[in-house]
């Protein structure tokens, strides 16, 4: 079984949205599909505006649909785009 790593920029509806909030939905999200090794970073955009850059290890079986489909059902998550996908270990 082959492990990728996986980068997915997402971007909240507002800058008034809670970081925090969508970090912690996205990370019990992910753990929930399989992935492993979460961490955030945070990216400023503008006006106020921050993006969430996610890495994680992702099972390469597995269909890239899942994460970004389950990131967007979190609350006041207007976007999620995988930036980076490759094979780390297998």
């Amino acid at each position: 079984m082959a492990i990728v790593a996986v980068i997915v920029k997402i971007f909240p509806d507002s800058p008034d949205a809670d970081l925090s909030k969508i970090k912690k939905s996205a990370q019990e999200a992910l753990e929930k599909e399989g992935s492993k090794n979460i961490s955030f970073e945070e990216i400023p955009i503008a006006y106020g505006l921050n993006a969430i850059n996610i890495k994680f290890a992702w099972p390469e079986e597995k269909n890239t649909d899942i994460i970004e489909n389950s990131l967007l059902e979190i609350e006041h998550v207007s976007s999620a785009k995988i930036e980076d996908y490759r094979r780390a270990f297998g």
